[in-house]
């Protein structure tokens, strides 16, 4: 957890409002650092659904095998997170401590350990003693509050330099429904899937399969469209969780995720999403510019991400930016390696709205002077027309700092 704010965080925090059913606590357990919490408890009561995506990397950590193993029974009492320590390429061991924490866990909150949900972040291979848990979260079961979704988002910080949470309430039948999140991840940000922690809790009365749906669709065009270095992380881990407690108020119990009366929950579903993954672009190891790339004109819209994509993940783009360059023979580099559909020739490229080149050449009106005093600005977006079809995509990154070679060159140390 770095000790200065990003300059990009976001200027105001939301009021975490209560969710029913939720219950939070934080403690320090040791794992890794000193005078800070580094665990979170999460109780749910009975009878709430879980649904969950996970990291593709084919080198996952311990806990996303466990929570993959335990999502098939639908239900969760509990979610475990810890940082500091990613339980990740620990063999024997890590599954080890996995089952151990879900038996204290199950202890403490009084289920089966099948309804115990992990996540861990930090450095990769190095084991984790789960004994570290061992009445840390008994006492956290006895203490947990509803409302402390802040210091739930502090505990779960590794190289973060602010906590991530959002918020959004909507009608759902009778009912107002709440839905919270939170995220980490400021480095090894290139979700296939998801970031690198994210967990979303609502009061609304959604069956997993369905909440199963609605999170798989939603981290399409938020998570998934998010890089920040273009490395995939082994934890990758995005819970959702809903207590069904709104059934209580009129909210209707919802099966399937094309039911008509979940239009307005989806649309603020998938903005809490958006909201968060932003957020972890805005958190990007070193980052001092936000980066919005928008590719138009593409054969297709997977065509658009995938170039996309590759501009984002440019090492020589990013520096460009940081170094207030609007290098925009990089970003046709960018777009030719893409191995998309492309014609040189039709090409255009636009910086902050001012267009630089057009047609596969500099812009005639291009103005230098311009362009740096558009580059000075904290937030950058970078528009691509292909000229080649109506496929069309968004991806978030960031700029690619001095900062960003410093925290990972020791972060391990």
């Amino acid at each position: 957890m770095s000790s200065s704010v990003s300059p990009l965080a976001p200027k105001n925090v939301p009021d975490m409002p209560v969710i029913a059913g939720v219950r939070l606590a934080t403690a320090e357990a040791g794992i890794r650092y000193k005078n800070r919490t580094d665990v979170l408890l999460a109780v749910m009561d009975k009878g709430t659904a879980v649904a969950g995506v996970f990291t593709k990397s084919k080198c996952p950590s311990a806990p996303v095998e466990w929570c993959r193993a335990k999502l098939k029974g639908g239900k969760a009492r509990a979610l475990v997170v810890n940082s500091g320590n990613a339980n990740a390429f620990t063999g024997k061991t890590g599954r080890a401590s996995t089952a151990l924490t879900a038996k204290i866990a199950a202890k403490a909150v009084g289920c089966s350990e099948g309804e115990i949900f992990l996540a861990s972040t930090g450095v990769i291979g190095e084991p984790l003693d789960a004994t570290k848990f061992d009445g840390v979260l008994g006492r956290l079961a006895e203490t947990a509050e509803p409302a402390d979704y802040l210091a739930a988002a502090k505990a779960i910080m590794t190289t973060d330099t602010f906590p991530k949470v959002a918020t959004a309430t909507v009608k759902l039948g009778k009912a107002r429904v709440t839905i919270n999140g939170m995220a980490k991840g400021a480095g090894m940000i290139a979700p296939d899937m998801a970031t690198m922690l994210s967990f979303i809790f609502t009061d609304a009365p959604i069956a997993p399969a369905a909440l199963q749906a609605l999170l798989k669709a939603g981290v399409e065009d938020t998570f998934n469209a998010v890089t920040i270095d273009g490395d995939t992380s082994t934890s990758d881990t995005l819970l959702a969780f809903a207590t069904g407690a709104a059934a209580e108020h009129g909210a209707p119990k919802i099966s399937r995720a094309s039911d008509p009366r979940l239009k307005a929950f989806v649309k603020a579903f998938n903005q809490v999403l958006a909201t968060l993954s932003e957020q972890v672009a805005r958190d990007g190891e070193g980052a001092r510019k936000l980066v919005e790339i928008t590719v138009e004109g593409a054969k297709t819209k997977a065509s658009a991400r995938k170039i996309a994509m590759s501009i984002a993940n440019s090492p020589l783009v990013k520096t460009a930016i940081a170094g207030e360059d609007a290098n925009w023979g990089r970003v046709v580099m960018a777009v030719g390696k893409a191995g998309e559909p492309a014609d040189r020739d039709k090409l255009s490229i636009s910086f902050n709205g001012i267009r630089v080149a057009k047609s596969g050449a500099r812009d005639p009106s291009y103005d230098e002077a311009q362009v740096s005093e558009a580059m000075k600005a904290p937030e950058i977006a970078i528009k691509v027309s292909l000229g080649l079809g109506k496929g069309r995509d968004r991806v978030l990154t960031c700029d690619l700092t001095k900062e960003y070679v410093a925290i990972n060159g020791d972060y391990r140390s």
